[in-house]
């Protein structure tokens, strides 16, 4: 049985779980071995004059510490559907919902919103959005909510990489495909077949020379996007005869 390593934080790894096909899941063994754990920042948000804020994950929704009348007073832009889902269910006014942050940064320069904005974001974020939105001519300031603090592999997931029975790695962000990368690098390149799927070309150009049996880029960047790559992984994990990735 092919296992299904989740690296997700445990609340995210669990909704993505959720969501796949009950059959998928049963023929799956899953271990929940997070490679990031989310934090608040505790540092103040200052929205005085801002006129729109930008989410970009569900993260930034949760740790946006603002008053009620606030988050109903402000339109929000969202980079994914799951993020404007959050969005909507904190009570912002989500006004746009963009796959990715190229689109959505094309889409307010055309639409020109009132500015400024505000991005709230995570210690670490990709798109440069607050910049590339400045240069654009809508003034776009950037308030770090939270932090994503890596940690190591557990002891379950260590053995099952170290085993002879494939293992499927959903990588969700460029940033924990990296540390997947350097944790499983030449001194401890894993004996199972991995089988990796990444949720964009950044995330997977890190384990690109890992060696592994498979590895697929979801056609959306997204959950959905997702769960068809974990299933089609699985579909091929199947034809693993044994140690080594032999077919």
């Amino acid at each position: 049985m092919a296992t299904l390593l989740m690296t997700r934080p445990p609340d995210a790894a669990d909704r993505f779980v959720a969501a796949l096909d009950p059959a998928l899941r049963a023929r799956l063994a899953l271990i929940r071995a997070p490679l990031m754990q989310i934090v608040p920042c505790q540092a103040r948000i200052a929205l005085a004059g801002v006129a729109g804020v930008i989410f970009t994950s569900a993260n930034g929704v949760r740790f946006a510490d603002l008053p009620a009348a606030t988050i109903r007073s402000l339109p929000a832009y969202c980079v994914g559907r799951t993020t404007a889902e959050a969005a909507q269910d904190a009570g912002w006014q989500v006004v746009l919902t963009c796959p990715d942050a190229d689109h959505l940064v094309a889409a307010l320069t055309d639409a020109r919103p009132v500015a400024p904005l505000l991005h709230l974001r995570g210690a670490h974020a990709r798109g440069e959005i607050a910049g590339r939105l400045t240069a654009a001519g809508i003034e776009t300031g950037a308030a770090v909510v939270y932090d994503q603090v890596l940690l190591p592999l557990s002891p379950a997931a260590q053995a099952a990489l170290a085993g002879p029975e494939p293992v499927i790695v959903p990588l969700f962000s460029p940033r924990t495909a990296r540390h997947f990368a350097d944790i499983c690098g030449d001194a401890a390149r894993p004996a199972a077949p991995l089988f990796l799927g990444a949720i964009s070309p950044a995330a997977a150009e890190p384990v690109e020379n890992l060696g592994a049996a498979a590895l697929e880029v979801a056609k959306t960047p997204d959950a959905a996007g997702m769960a068809v790559v974990v299933e089609r992984l699985a579909e091929r994990s199947c034809r693993v005869e044994g140690p080594g990735g032999a077919q």
